[in-house]
Order: structure tokens, then C-alpha cells, then sequence
């Protein structure tokens, strides 16, 4: 279990109902909405969330007015002896809890959400499934028999197949995903919207968790109950934490499935999203195939279910921010950039498997490419003709990289937002620092645009 970090203490006294028996939430509690404001307020004049509770933070607590009202500021930051007894529940539970400024906060919530990422993540289990991607698969919660047994299934392949499944862990098609991935030996990633601590005692879980097959998240209170709303906005963190979605039923324009479907295939449009393809007809499927939604192939074996997660995405539409910056209130520096004006491609697979590079030679222009899809067997490219291309994809990368580095990043973080391997994320910051177009800083460590070469 991680350290709760003074930032975290912070942000759950802003914005946690610290639910420890019956107690009821305190309406004085900032909405996600006001705390983004407050978030983004902090880091414009270089603070953050554990600045709030230091000895002497009277003045910055007055600095935030324009944002939330100080009087009720300071009667959120004075619930602290709450707070000790809320962390006592959770980690006799063996519940973690972790925030926007820790490190160990999912990057795949950062990187795709950004802003709209949870401030505070509640978990239990292996946190390691958080950054394994895998399917997601989501439906209604009152469905046939024949539906429940056809989702199992789904689950047991993608355990067949060593992939991570994500789901929402309500009744119905979650819990029979979840179960047929569980009981096929695989791992699982249980996202709720509702009675973390209830679901973390379970019997049926209670195993699984302990071994390291399973981890069950919310961003809600361990205690909180159901609650519609809070349904409807966690359907974004399931389709974040995965590759690509099956939506195995779903009601027309109702619902929590529809309008988390709806939200990706609009909106973010993270990953291919599948809907099923046999069994009887569905006017919600129906219409979110409509919308952009694939049918889904029916794999039957392992070597097929990779292929579900190869779709090609449109470019995001104007609702949709390109995903290339890491969010966090971990400090002064995190300011995010103004976005690349160049339209963004949008692909669940690695950049090097989206762009076709000759086999038979080797990169040199661009060190650390792996090539992984070959040209026409009726051309024979040489080695002038994969010169050029390598350099047509460094500089298709490069503005990006430019302004990915308006802030300090590491070389990891660098590949995750471009979506390839370490290797050539290096490989492609070493160029850039060879051109004398970014350098290498030591506080805080990562690579950094030049001031320069910020208007070439």
C-alpha cells in the first residue's frame, strides 16, 4: 500500500466525504468541477494542494477566494481528525488510496483524461493491473441467461489469452465478464461506482485479491452507495484503463452503458469499441454501430482476440483534446501546454505497427525503430528508400515532441504519451538533443524543450 502523501491528506479533505459509519456527506465538499478550478488555480500561482495545510497557509488560503470562499476552505482543511479515522477503516481493509499528484497514480488516467481524471482514486488489490491495458467489457445489468454465459466466455478467452480484462463490476454482463476471466486464471480490473469495501470483503474477490489477480478501484468513497450519477461518470475511467471495448448489451439512449459508449465513441475516442455481433437483435447496439461502433469478430482462439485490438481509430473530433501531456498537481512545474495545432490520428496500437516501414534493412537514420510491417513483396526498398522514410516519421513526431517538452518529462513518460516503445522514444530524444532542439535537466529530471527552439 502506498504512503498517503501529504498532497493526497490534502485533496481528501477537500473533496472526500470521509465516510467512517453513518455519517452523511458534508455538502460543504468541493464538486470535481470546482476542484479542477481550484487545481488549475494552484498551479497558476506555482502551488499545490499540500500547501493548503502547512503551518502558514492563511495567505494562500486568501490568494483563493476568487476560486472557493476561505471560510469554507478552511472548514474542509479542518477535518482532520476525521480524516485519521477514515485512513484507520481503509487500511485495516487493506484499501489504498491514491491522487493526482502521487506517482502512483494510473498514468493511463493522466495521459488520456487529463483534467477529467479523478483527483482521488480509492483501490484494493494489485495496482500493478492499472498500467496493463487489455479489453474492456461493459452491458446492462438485467440480461439473459444465455447473455451472461456468452460473456463468460469473452472473459475466459481473454485470460486464455494473457490479457488484462477491465469492467465496471456491476451485476449482469460486468460481474459475468469478471468471473469468467477469474476463473480462467486471468487478471482483472474491477472499476465501481459504488461499495469499494463491500465488494473488497466478498468472498468470491476476497482470494483473488490477495494473489494479485484482481484490483477493484473507484473514485468514490469506500462506503458510498449507489448512485446514478456516479454510474454514469466512472464509464470513463473502464474505457482509460483498456485498449480496446466490447459492449455486449445496451439499452437505446438510457442507461449507464449507452451513455459511456456513446461518451468515447463522441468524445475521448480512446480505443476501438466493439459491440456484439450474434444472438438477437439490439436497437442499442444497433445504434451505437451507427455511431462508429465495430461488430465484434466472434475470435475463437487467442491468435484472433490479438487482431480486436489493431482497429484504427478516426482522428478525435472537435470535443476531443489530442492526449499527449501528463496531468498531475505534484508541483509547480506541472503546466500544461497549449496543444499541437496538427491533427492527431488516434490508434490503439503502438505508432511504429501504424506507419509501414521496409523489412530487410535497417533504420539508420532513426536508431531504435523496430520495423513491423513490410512493404509490397513486388518492391525492393534500399537503403536510401528507408533512410527517407524513417526521416518522413521523425518529423511527422517531432512537433509533437516539441510540444509534449514545453515541460520536464522522462524518457518513460515521453513513450507512453507517443504510445511506443522506451527504445525509440529515446532514440528519438537523443536526436532532438543532438539538433540542440531540447536538453536533458537534472531538477526536476527529464527533457525539456529549449526556449530557443520553442518558435522555429
Amino acid at each position: 500500500m502506498p504512503t498517503l502523501s501529504t498532497n493526497t491528506q490534502a485533496i481528501l479533505l477537500l473533496t472526500a466525504p470521509l465516510i467512517t459509519g453513518r455519517s452523511a456527506s458534508s455538502s460543504d465538499l468541493l464538486s470535481p468541477g470546482e476542484y479542477k478550478r481550484l487545481a488549475r488555480h494552484l498551479r497558476e500561482i506555482q502551488h499545490q494542494p499540500a500547501d493548503l495545510v502547512l503551518p502558514d497557509a492563511a495567505h494562500l488560503m486568501r490568494s483563493c477566494q476568487p476560486v472557493v470562499d476561505e471560510a469554507r476552505l478552511r472548514r474542509l482543511l479542518a477535518r482532520g481528525f476525521l480524516l485519521s479515522q477514515a485512513i484507520e477503516r481503509w487500511q485495516t481493509r487493506a484499501i489504498w488510496v491514491v491522487s493526482r499528484a502521487d506517482a502512483e497514480y494510473p498514468r493511463r488516467l493522466k495521459v488520456r483524461l487529463r483534467e477529467d481524471a479523478p483527483p482521488v482514486i480509492y483501490g484494493c488489490g494489485n495496482m500493478a493491473l492499472l498500467e496493463s491495458g487489455g479489453l474492456a467489457v461493459v452491458g446492462s445489468r438485467h440480461v439473459a441467461d444465455t447473455l451472461v454465459d456468452y460473456t463468460m466466455s469473452v472473459g475466459s478467452l481473454v485470460a486464455r489469452a494473457g490479457r488484462v480484462l477491465v469492467s465496471g463490476g456491476a451485476k449482469g454482463i460486468d460481474q459475468a465478464a469478471m468471473r469468467g476471466a477469474l476463473e480462467g486464471g486471468g487478471k482483472v480490473v474491477g472499476v465501481l461506482s459504488d461499495s469499494l469495501e463491500k465488494m473488497a470483503m466478498n468472498r468470491e474477490y476476497r482470494n483473488r485479491l490477495l494473489n494479485g489477480q484482481l484490483v477493484l478501484i473507484s473514485p468514490y468513497d469506500p462506503s458510498a452507495g449507489f448512485n446514478v450519477g456516479n454510474a454514469m461518470q466512472r464509464n470513463k475511467l473502464i474505457y482509460a484503463l483498456a485498449d480496446a471495448s466490447l459492449v455486449v448489451s445496451s439499452d437505446l439512449n438510457k442507461g449507464g452503458t449507452w451513455a459511456g459508449a456513446v461518451e468515447q465513441l463522441d468524445k475521448y475516442k480512446f480505443l476501438p469499441v466493439y459491440v456484439r455481433s450474434t444472438g438477437g437483435s439490439s436497437l442499442g447496439l444497433d445504434a451505437l454501430r451507427s455511431k462508429g461502433a465495430l461488430p465484434w469478430p466472434n475470435p475463437q482462439d487467442t491468435d484472433a482476440l490479438k487482431a480486436v485490438f489493431s482497429a484504427f481509430l478516426p482522428a478525435p473530433g472537435p470535443c476531443s483534446r489530442p492526449n499527449l501531456v501528463l496531468f498531475s498537481e505534484d508541483g509547480p512545474s506541472d503546466v500544461t501546454p497549449t496543444p499541437p495545432s496538427f491533427p492527431v490520428t488516434v490508434s490503439s496500437e503502438p505508432l511504429q505497427r501504424r506507419i509501414a516501414i521496409p523489412s530487410g534493412e535497417p533504420v539508420t537514420s532513426t536508431p531504435g525503430l523496430v520495423p513491423s510491417a513490410a512493404m509490397p513483396p513486388e518492391i525492393n526498398p534500399t537503403p536510401a528508400m528507408t533512410s527517407v522514410l524513417a526521416d518522413m516519421l521523425f518529423v511527422a513526431v517531432r512537433a509533437a515532441m516539441k510540444e509534449l517538452l514545453r515541460i520536464p518529462m522522462k524518457d518513460v513518460d515521453v513513450a507512453v504519451a507517443l504510445d511506443v516503445s522506451n527504445a525509440q522514444a529515446k532514440a528519438w530524444l537523443q536526436r532532438l538533443v543532438n539538433e540542440g532542439v531540447i536538453e536533458k535537466q537534472k531538477k526536476p529530471a527529464g527533457y525539456i524543450v529549449k526556449q530557443s527552439s520553442l518558435f522555429e
